[in-house]
């Protein structure tokens, strides 16, 4: 039998996710960017292909002889799940709450594995409605720093970060300047391109506080040639970096867990093309657009840009006419 809930500890739980939530990051860093290895942070909306994207990307940059870290920065843990074959890897959350309640220390070991000259590690997250990801995000990264993040010789780290959440510690590689370049992955439907936008202006914003960090270009994933989203980023003043086709063959060995990202698979050339131009490609200050002009990318059948909004009025709400009451309020002449 299940134990009587406490509204005491639900309140206290509550404030204290507010009060979690509410936590803003530290001051944009101004000073020049002096990183050798570059720190690229991939943005896009869930579901979109970033994991995809970056998994096969992260293996190619290895088979080409560079040293790459791939971190997965999304509370759902499935960054690496493709690389490793759809084995789920120890989140450093998970493991550094595991080794403070043990009393232990957490190593590299611990939470870095690799494959095939590939390392990869997961952040994790809290589980729902326990703790703040944004937050989480945060910890992993101080965990990270500890570790000694910042003198590891890697050539690339890549961050797969959820764009469509705007809370402060999935902004952090923006708000901190934690990386040089962004990149972001979206396909040819209004919602993808909107997280895309939002990533644009947030990049934009810090630059006008002094921020160092830009937007490398786009991944189209999943194109079906339909071009909004090569107009969007000729709109917002990026290039695309790849465009990764709307494929039965790569759906189906994605779904399995398969690396196409080998050099010598059918999809070689696509992730070749797309190593080169991300180590290659300039960061630089998008122009986001407005909503108005970003949905004048599709035609008005898809995004209802033909309807009227029509006012509600007092009847709809009580289903009689509007009745205006005097007020009580008490009006004193002058003296």
């Amino acid at each position: 039998m299940n134990a009587p809930v406490n509204p005491k500890e639900i309140t206290i739980q509550f404030t204290n996710l507010k009060k979690e939530a509410a936590v803003d990051p530290d001051p944009v860093h101004t000073g020049e960017v002096t990183k050798k290895t570059q720190i690229i942070a991939i943005y896009g909306k869930g579901g979109i292909g970033k994991s995809f994207t970056l998994a096969n990307l992260s293996y190619m940059m290895a088979q080409q002889g560079k040293k790459v870290l791939l971190i997965g920065c999304d509370p759902k843990s499935d960054t690496t799940s493709l690389l490793f074959g759809g084995k789920a890897c120890p989140t450093i959350i998970e493991t550094s709450s595991k080794k403070k309640l043990a009393g232990e220390e957490v190593k590299i070991g611990d939470v870095c594995f690799k494959r095939d000259g590939v390392f990869a590690m997961e952040l994790g997250g809290p589980e729902v409605g326990r703790g703040c990801g944004g937050r989480g995000i945060i910890h992993g990264f101080e965990t990270l720093e500890k570790l000694g993040f910042h003198d590891w010789g890697f050539d690339y780290v890549l961050l797969d970060f959820l764009g469509d959440v705007v809370c402060g510690g999935f902004g952090l590689p923006i708000a901190r300047d934690m990386c040089q370049k962004v990149i972001v992955v979206a396909s040819n439907d209004l919602q993808s391109l909107y997280v895309a936008n939002n990533v644009c202006s947030a990049v934009e914003y810090f630059r006008k506080l002094g921020g160092n960090v830009g937007v490398a270009g786009m991944v189209i994933n999943k194109d079906d040639g339909t071009g909004e989203a090569s107009a969007f980023a000729e709109k917002v003043g990026i290039p695309v970096l790849s465009a990764i086709p709307a494929n039965e063959d790569i759906r189906r060995k994605s779904a399995s867990y398969e690396i196409i990202g080998k050099p010598d698979s059918q999809w070689a050339s696509v992730f070749e093309a797309l190593a080169l131009n991300v180590a290659e490609a300039p960061p630089v200050r998008p122009k986001p657009m407005t909503s108005d002009d970003l949905l004048g990318l599709f035609s008005a059948d898809q995004v209802g840009r033909n309807v009227v909004l029509e006012p509600a009025t007092i009847f709809d709400m009580v289903g009689k006419d509007e009745v205006i009451k005097p007020t009580l309020e008490v009006i004193y002449d002058k003296v």
